[in-house]
């Protein structure tokens, strides 16, 4: 049984000022605290969960801290609106010092505020094995719990940093090829594959910012072909590493 204390505790990393303080996360669910569980044991620092979920698991939870909670206990530390099975408690992640662009793709988001969007957006760049993304200091929090759920457990194989665009990019132009999304951009489709390079996507409604627009080499635009106003940051994410990326 946990304690009101420790409730408390949990209940206090879904704000966003205790998770910093404490440099720890919420994970919840089966899928993302598996994939945490075999990515990166070592960062997982005490599990609470269903007896069932704890047996079905006993290979992962070896030298782990873990607590059987009854479904009562769960609600109360859980976040979500239908608790599920278990939750854990992670160490954040430490940011990358030197982002490596050489032979990378890597994708610059411009002020990404929706939490949902960002953490699609990661699964996304798992999915097309793009290993770094770069924040806007204006763009949601990594460890929002909307963030971390959305990922579904990419965010242990997706490096994500946070820096002033403006200062960051100058120097990465000269290393790599920028692009950017803009509504006078070349079609994507008929742009070719690359294998390196920093492509900025922009905030949800003004898209990227003019300063940015201004450093890139290349502008990039998905053809509308019917009357909606614009693309959700995440889908078009997607549509662009579909047709940038080697196969």
């Amino acid at each position: 049984m946990l304690s009101k204390t420790k409730v408390k505790y949990i209940q206090s990393l879904g704000q966003k000022k205790f998770r910093q303080s404490e440099g720890l996360f919420l994970a919840e669910g089966p899928k993302l605290v598996t994939e945490l569980l075999q990515e990166v044991p070592q960062l997982v620092q005490e599990v609470f969960a269903t007896a069932d979920w704890m047996e079905e698991n006993g290979g992962l939870l070896k030298q782990l801290n873990c607590m059987p909670v009854n479904e009562a206990m769960l609600e109360k530390i859980s976040l979500l609106s239908t608790p599920n099975k278990v939750v854990a408690l992670v160490k954040q992640f430490e940011e990358a010092s030197n982002i490596d662009l050489k032979n990378q793709i890597v994708l610059a988001l411009d002020g990404i505020q929706d939490p949902g969007n960002l953490g699609t957006i990661i699964r996304i760049a798992d999915w097309f094995n793009v290993r770094q993304i770069v924040c806007s200091l204006d763009t949601a929090e990594l460890y929002n719990p909307k963030v971390v759920q959305s990922t579904m457990g990419s965010i242990a194989r997706v490096g994500v940093v946070y820096k002033n665009l403006a200062e960051w990019l100058p120097a990465a132009k000269k290393e790599v090829c920028i692009y950017a999304t803009a509504l006078d951009g070349i079609n994507v489709a008929s742009d070719k594959k690359i294998n390196e390079g920093v492509i900025i996507i922009g905030n949800e409604s003004k898209g990227v910012n003019p300063i940015l627009l201004q450093m890139a080499n290349v502008k990039l635009n998905i053809n509308r072909k019917g009357k909606a106003e614009s693309l959700n940051a995440a889908v078009a994410t997607g549509i662009i590493l579909s047709h940038l990326t080697t196969a």
